[in-house]
């Protein structure tokens, strides 16, 4: 019962906010704090079975599923002023009203007290005797929840979905766009190179290097370029991997002329 009174005020206020929020990602997660909620409940009524379907296929899955196309997809808090199905909003208040209704004559009527029955309904295992429950005396109830799941499977859809207000670019046409934007304003025309130097260093941080040795500053994100936490590469890490490998400056410069020489020496021609 203490897990019910410390549970219950935190479901309600959370089924509350979801009527007042005014984005769908923040109604999302209180239904996460409504469906974790239950499961602790269900936990406390020794039914592990229930919590474990609770957390696993209910929050974990199905509420996350939503939360993740709501922040992919993208759903604004914008109120439409035209209704596409005349007459919703007020068969949602009557709904609404009837439901407010029977909850509080329920919940005038209900009392509690010490739990009882908990070992012969769970006599010969939980999953079994949920099983059983299930399948047979509650298999309508079982299908009609099921329904339920697929109708707001599909009005999930619904809320995600924007139609169009202009046609899809084509592909060259973006490419026609970027050669534009490249003439105009010299904007990069494909994607940035990625942050790292190659062989020698792999962090987001350190700026990539360009055909000439010096630092391509555009490979590093514009937040740490600002919070000035980009390392320095250039150059210098071309002369430490020459030292690491042995092959200096001199060596390489003296390869050639060593070439040239014994071509001399063959050909009898002044190399100048």
């Amino acid at each position: 019962m203490t897990a019910f009174w410390v549970l219950a005020p935190i479901m309600v206020l959370a089924a509350l906010g979801l009527l007042f929020v005014r984005k769908a990602v923040h109604a999302a997660m209180l239904l996460a704090v409504v469906m974790i909620s239950l499961a602790v409940l269900y936990a406390v009524l020794e039914a592990p079975f229930l919590f474990a379907v609770q957390i696993i296929v209910y929050t974990g899955a199905i509420l996350m599923l939503f939360l993740f196309v709501l922040m992919l997809v993208g759903v604004d808090a914008s109120d439409s002023l035209v209704e596409t199905i005349k007459g919703q909003r007020a068969l949602s208040w009557f709904v609404g009203l009837a439901f407010a209704v029977i909850m509080i004559v329920g919940l005038t009527q209900l009392t509690f007290g010490t739990a009882v029955g908990l070992d012969d309904a769970n006599k010969g295992g939980n999953v079994q005797a949920l099983a059983n429950l299930l399948f047979s005396r509650y298999v309508f109830v079982f299908e009609t929840t099921s329904a339920l799941l697929i109708t707001a499977a599909v009005g999930a859809m619904v809320l995600a979905h924007r139609e169009r207000l202009t046609p899809r670019r084509t592909q060259h046409e973006i490419a026609a766009e970027r050669i534009r934007a490249y003439a105009e304003t010299g904007a990069h025309l494909g994607p940035l190179p990625p942050p790292g130097v190659y062989a020698r260093h792999n962090a987001v941080d350190t700026p990539a290097l360009l055909p000439d040795g010096s630092p391509a500053a555009a490979s590093v994100s514009r937040v740490l370029a600002a919070r000035g936490t980009m390392r320095p590469a250039g150059l210098r890490d071309i002369d430490k991997m020459q030292a690491q490998i042995g092959e200096g400056s001199g060596e390489l410069t003296a390869k050639p002329d060593a070439a040239a020489t014994s071509d001399t020496a063959e050909t009898g021609e002044d190399p100048k």
